[in-house]
């Protein structure tokens, strides 16, 4: 028996050997019944466009999960998934993302299963993982169509972008009480680069990096977004009190023109879902509103 993880959407594929039986398995054979557990929503939705069965699905407090997975077994949150009734459901695969690998993937490698982690950092992580899972459960056909229609509309918002103004961007990802810079790593920062805009931190590998206000003025931002991990009400309520107690804020050319905006976190959280146009269509009627041409 084989434990095999698989970084879907990424190059990289790693092994962990158990025992030996296959080695190189390629596909989930349809003669092999699939029990899948998708254990973030993001996940959930890729599965449902992929006319993918599932056995177990994560809890979501913001979501609607689709009608189709209604009385499919909930396993908990998506950082936190019930281990123990995961296992309950004798799962062949367990997906996640890979912003969560790190914390998931040491209580995975307990269960006698196979498991994958989606690369969801992305538009274009998310469409590999949608191409490696067509691969792997056999729907490369529902893969295809997905990926043609991410092409099309892709290709339509570069057009209708095209010559227009590419602000410098400063994004703020919000916790409880504090907060963290956004870089071209993260979705949101993928989001940005997709939408035209320059993200003033560049990073070659972190998401999310910790930088002090004096820092990021120095990076002189044409506009400031702001957006939340979780308890998206607590942290616009922090941002604000962080915004008005903190003189240094008011220093920002961004500031002064009233170019600080909070986005619906929805659209831009932590992992690549399919309301991606949406998101580009807001970014970009924020960058109309600075104005200007290339």
């Amino acid at each position: 028996m084989i434990k095999q993880v698989k970084g879907i959407g990424l190059a990289l594929m790693t092994f962990f050997l158990v025992a030996c039986v296959n080695q190189h398995p390629k596909t989930a054979k349809e003669t092999k019944e699939q029990r899948i557990v998708a254990t973030s929503v993001a996940v959930v939705d890729i599965c449902n466009r992929l006319n993918l069965d599932l056995v177990g699905v994560c809890d979501s407090q913001l979501y609607t999960l689709p009608k189709r997975y209604d009385a499919v077994k909930r396993v908990g949150l998506p950082m936190n998934p019930d281990m123990e009734l995961v296992a309950s459901l004798k799962p062949t695969w367990i997906l996640s993302p890979n912003s969560l690998q790190e914390d998931l993937e040491p209580k995975y490698q307990k269960l006698d299963t196979e498991y994958g982690f989606l690369n969801l950092r992305s538009v274009e992580g998310m469409y590999q993982s949608i191409d490696d899972l067509g691969n792997l459960f056999q729907r490369q056909q529902e893969a295809k169509e997905l990926r043609q229609q991410y092409q099309n509309d892709y290709h339509a918002f570069q057009a209708k972008r095209k010559g227009k103004k590419k602000p410098k961007v400063l994004i703020l990802m919000g916790l409880p009480g504090s907060y963290l810079v956004a870089t071209n790593q993260s979705y949101v920062g993928n989001l940005l680069d997709l939408a035209g805009g320059e993200n003033v931190y560049q990073s070659a590998d972190k998401e999310f990096l910790s930088a002090n206000p004096e820092d990021m003025l120095a990076k002189r931002p044409d506009l400031i977004l702001r957006t939340a991990h979780a308890i998206p009400d607590k942290v616009k309520v922090m941002f604000d009190k962080e915004f008005t107690e903190n003189d240094i804020w008011k220093h920002f050319t961004a500031v002064k023109k009233g170019k600080v905006y909070d986005l619906d976190n929805t659209l831009f959280g932590m992992s690549a879902k399919f309301n991606y146009p949406e998101a580009l269509d807001t970014l970009a009627q924020l960058f109309d509103q600075m104005g200007g041409h290339q």
